[in-house]
């Protein structure tokens, strides 16, 4: 079936025409005789569309428009008015009414005025999971991290994603600079407008000219169009510049141009074309060394380093180490269709050992493919790569951490690991404790030391 519609009308041959028609296209269709049936109707199932004549016996069409919009918020309804009440018409498009149709009713137009408004709906549904799943994953309420590295990062993302002001990320390939790029956007006044990243490292040096700024038809061989750059196509929001460093030495005047007057000349025109985009960059190299060997512009790194984002690597936030390797089990749990139930003890402290030169990436790569080929319930050692098997674990990084940094790990792991086991369970303690293999009592007991409420 196409969609499911609803036909309110008091007259039995209205009704039975728009069934036929409508049924032969496709359409499931239900048919009630006046307002009150119409409430009823709606009460017991949702449809895609109602399409409800004004004027009907006991409850009118505004009536059945406002209960529908009341309860069945997605369904849009078709007000049918004769001429003499187009203002009647009007004032329920005002109310909320998707569409209004004259009688008498041109079968065609009626067809494709559904089509259209079903369609328009699709459309804003797609958007509105669009949205929610960028809620989620850019939403730094949802990123893996519990240490002071990590809370200092998320404070100051929160304090520059209300602002315009130039960001500077700095840190280790692998640590999330795009990531933290896109959450100050989406959480910030742009993110109902694009964000746009270009990685200046992968782009050829005769083309990333004409990727930033754009170029006219005809600028160059293989020019067979006007293109905008990225400043102008994400104007309103905003350009992330990943690897800036790689910006060739000629193009940072240009650039440093552009920021300055925040306008840009296309390759072969002869006019600026304004823009009001944020500009977020990141690099993983020292741009101050970079800027003292001559390889990078002293002005332009100024000018793009008005506030600096330096992430911390994962030796850094240790800590964190246990929650990330949880977060990408039940990730790739759910993509490769596996039910690893957990992470073993020695697993996990090989990895708590272990330098993670490749960083969180390196970790979640691991991870993947130890879901992906276990044959156990639980990740054991023998799953990992041989690299992080053979880490002497007792002249590692991680023993030499001191007291208060172990115990802390400690207690993040316990915790999240709690946390999951009630999550299975439903909140049944009794049966958390059975899976966790300790006495209920002794569960109570950590939840209170670990400050997890009731």
């Amino acid at each position: 079936m196409k969609g499911s519609i609803l036909i309110a009308d008091d007259e039995a041959g209205i009704r039975e025409s728009l069934t036929i028609v409508l049924q032969d296209e496709g359409y499931d269709c239900t048919t009630v005789s006046d307002g009150k049936e119409a409430i009823e109707a709606i009460n017991k199932r949702s449809y895609d569309i109602i399409i409800s004549d004004l004027k009907m016996p006991n409850v009118n069409g505004i009536g059945v428009l406002e209960h529908a919009l009341q309860h069945s918020s997605d369904t849009l309804t078709i007000i049918i008015t004769a001429h003499g009440t187009i203002e009647t018409a009007i004032q329920a498009l005002r109310k909320g009414a998707a569409d209004y149709i004259l009688k008498p009713l041109d079968f065609d137009e009626v067809l494709i005025r559904i089509e259209n408004l079903l369609e328009h709906k699709k459309i804003i549904q797609e958007n509105k999971h669009l949205r929610e799943q960028i809620d989620q994953e850019y939403n730094f309420n949802h990123i893996i991290g519990e240490s002071e590295a990590m809370k200092k990062i998320y404070k100051m993302v929160e304090r520059v994603s209300g602002a315009s002001s130039n960001v500077l990320i700095t840190g280790e390939s692998g640590t999330g600079k795009e990531l933290v790029a896109r959450a100050i956007h989406f959480n910030g006044k742009r993110a109902e407008r694009p964000f746009l990243a270009i990685n200046c490292g992968a782009i050829p040096e005769d083309l990333i000219e004409s990727e930033l700024f754009g170029h006219k038809k005809g600028a160059f061989t293989g020019a067979s169009s006007d293109k905008d750059g990225v400043f102008v196509a994400a104007h309103g929001g905003t350009v992330f510049l990943d690897e800036v460093a790689e910006i060739p030495l000629n193009l940072q005047v240009n650039l440093l141009r552009v920021l300055q007057e925040r306008e840009v000349k296309p390759v072969g025109a002869n006019q600026n074309i304004s823009f009001d985009t944020r500009i977020i960059s990141a690099t993983n190299k020292d741009l101050e060394a970079e800027v003292e060997k001559g390889a990078f512009r002293d002005d332009l790194y100024y000018r793009l380093n008005v506030v600096e984002l330096e992430l911390p690597s994962l030796q850094q936030r240790r800590e964190d180490i246990p929650l990330l390797a949880h977060h990408f089990l039940q990730k790739y749990n759910k993509e490769l269709t596996r039910n690893i139930k957990g992470i073993s003890s020695e697993a996990m402290s090989a990895m708590m050992s272990y330098e993670w030169k490749g960083q969180v990436r390196e970790l979640e790569n691991v991870i993947e493919r130890a879901v992906l080929l276990s044959d156990n319930d639980y990740l054991l050692l023998e799953d990992l790569p041989s690299a992080i098997r053979d880490v002497d674990v007792a002249e590692s990084d991680f023993v030499s951490m001191s007291t208060g940094k172990l115990d802390q790990a400690v207690q993040v792991f316990e915790k999240h690991h709690i946390q999951s086991m009630l999550k299975r369970t439903d909140g049944n303690k009794s049966e958390a404790a059975r899976l966790l293999g300790i006495d209920p009592s002794t569960l109570y007991r950590k939840m209170e030391r670990l400050g997890l409420s009731e």
